[in-house]
């Protein structure tokens, strides 16, 4: 609140008072008092008038100062009003009371809401944790059937998988650092899980892996990077074209580390590709071709932002796309560890 929008609500109330202070100046001229004597109470009256606000000007603006650092020393804001001293006046106080109100019933829904998030985050991490014994079930009775079946269902068998992990690292994208571990970890390590992860996906679809300069140490959280690593191999193999190559390069910028992934499929087009880290955006490649939910690239980019990590996508259609992830090469977070 500034001084003119104090005043300037308050103008027509000011007006009002200049009507009648004048036409009292011309009741007293007509009834013949002097006019050095009207004069006189025409500046007191300005004096007075200008006084009373500046000094409520001052009051207000005081109190909401007070609010305001109330406010900023709060961790959770819809607080405020637990913490808010009461006013003075009658009917601010009876306001005041309807605001405490509102923002109990608030405080109430917002900590419902978080239990029934909380309870429901749970279940699902929970029920990954259950689906997983089906599908290495499923994995151990496949061996049996003849090599073309076995191939196929190893293939879909990893699908599943990884439909399973985006929902497991959804759940707890949303406070993840309370899975953070955080601490020296070498790219080529983290490129190399990541594959051997997805091999089940990467061979049967003929995807050649090809890297250069990996030989970088980087801070991060070894489980969330890998993850994302995966959700852009298996970008590469669903948007492929041709003979499918993944390409994983490295270089040192300062205190920063870049990785690059890279492929040469299908491409994005121009007008997409400030999109695709946008939750549920699938794109026209992802409607022409089936099974896109547009979560992967938008926990990837989640999940970086937690890590510190840049994350930045070139692509040129019918050509490929290219990932670029900037690590920081010295650790820049807490190494607490918490599970």
């Amino acid at each position: 609140m500034n001084l003119g929008e104090f005043l300037g609500e308050r103008m027509g109330r000011v007006v009002m008072q200049g009507v009648f202070v004048l036409a009292a100046a011309v009741i007293l001229l007509v009834t013949g008092t002097q006019a050095g004597i009207v004069v006189i109470l025409g500046v007191f009256w300005v004096l007075l008038v200008s006084g009373v606000l500046i000094f409520d000007y001052f009051k207000e603006l005081g109190h909401l100062r007070e609010l305001e650092s109330i406010m900023d020393g709060l961790d959770q804001k819809q607080l405020i009003m637990e913490c808010a001293p009461e006013p003075d006046t009658v009917y601010e106080r009876a306001l005041f009371s309807l605001m405490r109100r509102a923002g109990k019933d608030m405080i109430e829904t917002v900590s419902d809401a978080r239990a029934a998030q909380k309870e429901y985050r749970e279940y699902i991490e929970s029920w990954v944790h259950e689906i997983k014994t089906p599908i290495t079930a499923a994995r151990l009775l496949c061996r049996n059937a003849d090599k073309n079946l076995q191939r196929k269902l190893t293939v879909e068998l990893a699908q599943i998988e990884n439909h399973v992990e985006r929902v497991l690292f959804y759940a707890r994208a949303e406070h993840p650092e309370q899975d953070f571990l955080i601490r020296q970890t070498s790219l080529d390590s983290l490129v190399a899980e990541a594959i051997e992860r997805h091999r089940s996906l990467l061979i049967p679809n003929g995807v050649r892996i090809e890297t250069c300069d990996l030989e970088h140490v980087v801070y991060t959280d070894r489980k969330w990077v890998c993850f994302m690593l995966g959700q852009l191999l298996q970008n590469a193999v669903r948007y492929r074209s041709g003979e499918p190559v993944v390409a994983f390069s490295a270089k040192s910028l300062g205190n920063l580390v870049q990785l690059v992934v890279s492929d040469n499929g299908i491409g994005i087009p121009a007008q997409e590709v400030p999109r695709v880290f946008d939750r549920g955006f699938t794109g026209s490649n992802g409607r022409a071709r089936g099974g896109s939910t547009g979560m992967g690239l938008y926990l990837c980019r989640k999940l970086a932002d937690h890590l510190e990590i840049q994350l930045d996508m070139k692509s040129v259609e019918s050509q490929g796309a290219s990932v670029t992830l900037t690590f920081p090469a010295k650790s820049t977070k807490s190494s607490s560890i918490q599970h």
